[in-house]
């Protein structure tokens, strides 16, 4: 089967003082890019929409149901480390407001547990390449899914390790015999 996992598009920036969860949705941008996607993708058979329930992601998926008459069936173990976070800033515009922060995230270092948080990605990864054998999949997420998604494909221990674009497209496949393997990382030619 193919699993394909497509980050979000780019969210607004949230902060709430209150320490509620902040799930942002998507900025003007971030819905373009969501429609580009979708017009990206309908050329692929695809069989299965899922989505991360976070607000960002899902709003993401929505071109491409809307296009392919499919709906978006919610798992919660596609979520992203940051959730529970107060706030949610973009990494650009993170870089440019609290540097030392976007270098510990791009370092890999988050508040959350991640251990924790990777073993709810790959059981709820390793669930869906389950329910659909020889199927093709899509998956809107965020990059710590997709990072720990990889890593644990290619045989590297649980990271983020790289920075995948907003709505980047990353394929790969699965065998019923366990096999797992990479077909692209961080496509984003639909946003040329």
């Amino acid at each position: 089967m193919e699993l394909i996992l497509i980050r979000h598009g780019l969210p607004e920036k949230v902060v709430k003082q209150d320490g509620s969860p902040a799930n942002p949705p998507l900025s003007a941008i971030g819905m373009e890019q969501a429609r580009k996607v979708a017009d990206w993708l309908k050329a692929d058979k695809i069989d299965r929409l899922y989505s991360s329930p976070m607000q960002r992601a899902y709003q993401t998926a929505e071109p491409f149901s809307a296009q392919s008459g499919l709906g978006i069936e919610v798992c919660d173990g596609v979520a992203e480390y940051d959730q529970q976070s107060g706030h949610y800033i973009p990494t650009e515009q993170l870089k440019e407001l609290d540097y030392a922060r976007w270098l510990r995230l791009m370092r890999g270092e988050t508040d959350a547990d991640f251990p924790k948080f990777a073993s709810n990605v790959c059981a709820s990864l390793e669930q869906i390449i389950m329910d659909n054998p020889g199927k093709r999949v899509a998956v809107t997420c965020h990059g710590g899914v997709i990072n720990v998604w990889a890593a644990h494909v290619i045989g590297f221990a649980p990271r983020l390790f790289f920075n995948p674009n907003y709505t980047s497209i990353n394929r790969f496949m699965a065998s019923s015999g366990g096999d797992k393997t990479v077909i692209t990382l961080n496509e984003h030619f639909h946003l040329k």
